[in-house]
């Protein structure tokens, strides 16, 4: 670092992303896109017409698609905040609904950007361990005090919460934010959305980043009361006004137009992952009992870090964590059935102890 980095940050440990490499052609099942391509009508949503528009800054409150958002989702528009992702939901719930009196509440295993934000911003953090079995404990997180932030399902386990229970969470503390991160929750988990009218205290981040193929475009938005939404929308004027461009405004009504199309990727995604489920654990692996685009699973023969290192090897890139208790696991996003079938041949290569090929996929 700098002799200019500021010393409140000198000890922050960043977030690292999945790789992204450019230089090679990998199946890439290691960051939870889609496989798909987003659907004709999205992808024709920005026309020449709109690219000679990129000297004009976008509209700053996104009404055209929060209109549209609330309307498909049954919500009032200002019950909606448009993002650049949800990440930036995140983070500006981290900035107005934590401080050094309200730390965040969150599982030791879950999404990796929750212990950087909470340091990023200098509140506190209330972990709450996960269960032998990876499951949550409902009643830790009821009784721990600070905002609730729920990966639902969660990652890197694929596992999901019913409705029910993240009622009895905002039902604990009425006095708290309860923030439900839904990132994966079209590929078959509960929505909290229908707790919304009763519960002032329920924030949902969602992302159009793996359902609606649009990873790229970095579109996210919440659902909250007016009032939650309206403290977020202090944050965001007073950060970054204009965080989504006119480009991802257009994409994101044309994916909304155009759901049945993404509804049908879900689904077989969905699909896909039950059958890969099904062959891994004919493999040998024991797996969490995912409701997300992607498997957690572990060998007893291979080490999780041997085994990612060997389908890397192959040509197959897969996301490895190594922390304590998941560290002989993989997690492995959805695929086509073509991609998948790579990845069993890649496995099956490594079970019978064959040297990786030079050639990648």
């Amino acid at each position: 670092m700098s002799r200019f980095f500021s010393d409140r940050f000198a000890s922050l440990t960043a977030y690292v992303p999945g790789e992204q490499p450019q230089d090679q052609q990998y199946v890439k099942l290691n960051t939870n896109e889609s496989p798909y391509p987003p659907s004709p009508r999205t992808r024709s949503a920005v026309s020449d017409a709109e690219l000679a528009r990129l000297n004009l800054y976008p509209d700053p409150t996104g009404m055209r698609l929060r209109n549209t958002l609330a309307a498909h989702y049954g919500v009032k528009p200002t019950n909606v905040l448009l993002a650049n992702g949800s990440d930036e939901i995140l983070s500006f719930a981290f900035m107005a609904f934590c401080d050094a009196q309200t730390p965040a509440v969150f599982p030791d295993i879950s999404y990796g950007f929750y212990p950087v934000y909470a340091a990023l911003y200098g509140v506190g953090a209330n972990i709450i361990p996960l269960r032998e079995d990876f499951s949550m404990d409902v009643d830790a997180l009821c009784a721990a005090p600070g905002m609730c932030v729920l990966a639902n399902p969660n990652a890197p386990t694929g596992m999901a919460l019913p409705r029910a229970a993240i009622e009895r969470i905002l039902l604990s503390n009425p006095n708290r934010v309860v923030l439900v991160d839904e990132a994966y929750v079209d590929f078959g988990a509960e929505t909290a959305l229908p707790l919304l009218a009763e519960h002032d205290n329920l924030l949902i981040a969602r992302t159009y980043s793996k359902s609606r193929s649009m990873a790229g475009a970095r579109l996210g938005f919440a659902f909250g009361s007016e009032a939650l939404i309206a403290d977020l929308e202090t944050i965001r004027f007073s950060t970054n006004p204009y965080n989504l461009n006119r480009l991802t405004l257009l994409l994101g009504e044309a994916a909304v137009v155009d759901d049945a199309y993404y509804a049908q990727n879900c689904k077989r995604i969905a699909a896909t992952r039950e059958s890969a489920a099904a062959r891994l654990t004919s493999l040998g692996f024991t797996l969490t009992e995912s409701k997300a685009n992607f498997l957690f699973a572990r060998h007893p023969a291979i080490p999780g870090e041997a085994l990612y290192s060997g389908l890397k090897a192959r040509g197959v890139l897969v996301r490895h964590f190594n922390k304590p208790r998941i560290a002989e696991y993989v997690r492995i996003t959805i695929g086509t059935p073509e991609q998948m079938d790579v990845l069993y041949a890649a496995i099956e290569d490594i079970l019978k102890g064959g040297a990786p090929c030079a050639k990648q996929p």
